[in-house]
């Protein structure tokens, strides 16, 4: 059966998004949130062979560091287990940076080249080879593309009635994304008080029933398109093994 709902982008960008989705249940919204942090699969540095140390940080240190570097991974190119190799090789005195780290294959690379390693001092030196594995965020969080991921219901505004004359705006505090007369505006534009954008009015909001106001931020492992795309896939996969399985 084929779901009937709507997407409106608020703000977009490559790593960040607020987007409106109608039509849909509050399962299937959070659904779609637990899918971008825990399913989709993204590259991790997740075992490091140190050649040489001398820095003052130990080398399980260093290895924790390296594997919060995030890593670009290409939807579709790579399955769960596939491992990647990547070397860093800086000498001191020098900051080691993620751009250092040079990747095997051209698919992977640091997303972010100025995520610091260690400042190395005269005479000290950072040499490892590293493997970085393809898993999901349900293995560990250094696998969770999706940051920063959330959503709140749609709020409508109704304008019921003029303040009195005497009486004074009280501050109306909300959060999120309000719908106004059919406009979508992010409370921050009215400084998240409802007495500034309906001055001497009395208002009430109400929740917009099956109306969710995504927000997404990556870590750069891919876009947001790339990471919404990847979580519903998730859960259609999982929707056919699941039809799969009660059919035989």
């Amino acid at each position: 059966m084929a779901v009937d709902y709507d997407v409106e982008f608020i703000e977009r960008d490559d790593r960040s998004a607020r987007f409106l989705v109608r039509g849909v249940a509050p399962a299937f919204a959070n659904g779609i949130r637990r899918a971008m942090i825990a399913d989709v699969p993204t590259m991790a540095i997740d075992t490091v062979r140190v050649v040489e140390n001398s820095s003052v940080m130990f080398d399980e240190q260093l290895g924790l560091r390296m594997g919060l570097v995030p890593l670009t991974t290409p939807p579709g190119e790579f399955e769960v287990g596939d491992s990647v190799t990547l070397s860093i090789d800086v000498q001191g005195p020098a900051t080691a940076y993620s751009g250092d780290l040079i990747s095997s294959d051209d698919l992977v690379q640091p997303a972010d080249e100025n995520v610091p390693i260690i400042d190395l001092k005269d005479d000290q030196r950072l040499e490892a080879e590293v493997e970085a594995v393809a898993k999901s965020g349900k293995d560990h969080a250094k696998h969770q593309g999706g940051v920063a991921v959330g959503y709140r219901n749609l709020q409508r505004v109704e304008v019921v009635g003029d303040r009195g004359e005497f009486e004074d705006d009280e501050p109306h505090i909300v959060r999120g994304v309000v719908e106004d007369d059919g406009e979508l505006v992010p409370a921050e534009d009215f400084g998240n008080d409802l007495s500034q954008l309906y001055p001497g009015k009395e208002v009430e909001i109400h929740d917009v029933e099956n109306a969710f106001v995504f927000h997404v931020e990556t870590d750069g492992s891919f876009t947001v398109d790339e990471l919404v795309t990847q979580a519903v896939d998730t859960i259609e996969d999982r929707a056919s093994e699941l039809e799969t399985a009660v059919q035989l």
